[in-house]
């Protein structure tokens, strides 16, 4: 049986400041947005989109806010209102932790739409460019919260070669931010940075992480010991999984409407002016 390393969730302390692994992990995690993001540039049919590097780093400012507002507002919401609603100055504290990443996404999306507004991208374009740089950072997310003891796993034999002993948790669990690291992670990079390596419908590429991810998380959600539990159906499913499942079905909806020429972003051309007629004197 392994055991968890026990890390001091804190990297470096400078008087009364204190450095978080955390938050650096979401430093990693913007870092790799903007370097994946300049590989992206390379890619012909992304640049014959038009797009730039000033593009990366104005979206990079969207993207922190949507990330860090999004994701805590879903932590709140979804997993925890009661206890944030008896200790609201624990909203503030992200630095425990505590971020969710389906907030998360919902977040990103509104900020992206904010984003393509105002630099007059189309959206659908928008979404497919940042799809790929997504999943490595929340690899760096879940790295974190294994840093900081978080989200154990569920109880498992020791005969299981990697069940890992937990910091205040008497019997063996599943060590599941980092199967959460490398599936919802690693392994969703891997498929979805190959399919987006070659020009697809408008959409697809975004329609495909969504759907991905939701299989993703709903498959590494029974290793994780669950916040809460719902019914659906005659099924016991944790509020993980039932966040994911709308990802799933929304996803495989929007890929078929992209491969339907859906999101096709619309040219409006200017109209030609009519040839002026030479007056005759």
């Amino acid at each position: 049986m392994l055991e968890h390393p026990n890390f001091d969730p804190v990297a470096i302390r400078l008087g009364f400041i204190n450095i978080h692994w955390y938050g650096i992990m979401y430093l990693v995690a913007f870092a790799q947005f903007v370097a994946l993001g300049r590989l992206r540039l390379r890619q012909n049919h992304i640049a014959a989109l038009g797009w730039t590097k000033e593009h990366i780093d104005d979206m990079l400012f969207y993207g922190v806010l949507g990330v860090v507002l999004g994701g805590r507002l879903g932590e709140v919401v979804f997993y925890n209102l009661s206890y944030y609603l008896a200790n609201p100055l624990e909203i503030f504290m992200v630095w425990k932790g505590g971020m969710s990443f389906h907030g998360g996404f919902i977040g990103v999306l509104f900020a992206m739409w904010l984003w393509a507004r105002n630099s007059k991208m189309p959206l659908a374009h928008v979404y497919d460019f940042i799809a790929p740089l997504v999943p490595l950072g929340y690899a760096a997310g879940r790295i974190g919260n294994f840093i900081n003891h978080e989200l154990p796993g569920r109880v498992v034999t020791s005969n299981l070669p990697w069940a890992m002993k937990w910091p205040g948790i008497a019997d063996p669990v599943h060590p599941s931010p980092l199967y959460q690291a490398l599936v919802d992670g690693l392994l969703l990079f891997i498929l979805v940075w190959i399919y987006a390596r070659k020009a697809r419908p408008a959409l697809a590429v975004g329609a495909l992480f969504v759907c991905l991810y939701g299989c993703a998380r709903f498959f590494t959600e029974y290793f994780r010991t669950p916040d809460y539990e719902v019914n659906l159906l005659g099924m016991t499913i944790s509020a993980g999984q039932m966040l994911s499942l709308p990802m799933i079905l929304g996803g495989l909806l929007l890929l078929w409407l992209a491969y339907a020429n859906k999101f096709e972003p619309k040219i409006d051309l200017p109209a030609q002016e009519k040839p002026k007629r030479k007056k005759t004197k």
